[in-house]
């Protein structure tokens, strides 16, 4: 119990010492706007952007952008998580699955998804659909791949007493091997949503009339530095918020493993 309280400022103190080097660049940022040594058109200071953030809050502005890209990222990773997840699982599980599919998935998977945006377009158009696809494609092979991986390093020996108790093979997958590959997919869920928010960023700049992608080509075009760094924010935000969704999902669901 000592112990525990005596910790404790230790690790207020720590965080506190985490929070030095942030706040000494942006004083360091901000020293350099105010003394012209950074001109406003290459970056605009702290307080700046500061003011435009409440300025597009106010107005509404940041709302609507953060709904619209929040709603992209979420109908894509529904998509790709949904065919990530149906092909490791039919790959993991099955001889035939691995053989027949794992090849083709493998081969797309080492193609940078960023280089398919001229492919979407031609098949999609510029509409919502290549920008879906996208998110989508970042998504479906990191959750494939970690899925995948956690099923074929299941503990044989677990398998196998399992086997002994009597356990059908349909509850050996439902009690051992899905149970096991849960921290592996953890994993992969966390990259596949950091992935998700690159994918949207690169893919808002297609021809997009709306999102946080929209409003920071239109600040660009006007040199708006100020509005670019508030998006780019939001964007780096939004991408921390569920990551740490995530982990605190992963803290809940591995609570029996050892600390």
């Amino acid at each position: 119990m000592a112990l525990s309280l005596a910790r404790k400022p230790a690790l207020t103190q720590r965080w506190t010492l985490r929070w030095i080097s942030p706040v000494a660049l942006l004083l360091l940022w901000q020293t350099a706007s105010s003394t012209g040594l950074l001109p406003p058109e290459k970056l605009a200071s702290p307080l700046t952007v500061a003011q435009s953030a409440a300025d597009l809050v106010a107005n509404g502005q940041l709302a609507d952008a953060f709904l619209v890209s929040l709603g992209r990222v979420f109908f894509g990773f529904l998509l790709g998580g949904v065919v990530g997840v149906a092909l490791g699982l039919a790959s993991g599980l099955s001889r035939w699955g691995e053989t027949l599919l794992d090849p083709p998935v493998q081969m797309l998977r080492t193609l940078p998804h960023l280089g398919l945006i001229p492919l979407f377009i031609l098949w999609f158009g510029i509409g919502e659909e290549p920008k879906l696809a996208l998110v989508a494609s970042g998504v479906a092979f990191p959750l494939y791949l970690n899925l995948h991986s956690g099923i074929r390093q299941t503990d044989a020996g677990l398998v196998e007493a399992a086997r002994a108790l009597g356990y059908s093979r349909f509850e050996r997958v439902v009690h051992v091997v899905l149970p096991s590959a849960v921290p592996q997919t953890l994993v992969g869920l966390r990259i596949a949503l950091g992935t998700a928010w690159l994918s949207l960023i690169v893919g808002e700049q297609i021809n997009a009339d709306a999102g946080l992608g929209y409003l920071i080509n239109n600040a660009r075009e006007f040199l708006r530095t100020d509005v670019v760094v508030v998006g780019l924010v939001v964007y780096a935000l939004l991408g921390l918020t569920t990551d740490a969704l995530v982990r605190l999902l992963e803290r809940r669901v591995l609570r029996w493993r050892t600390r």
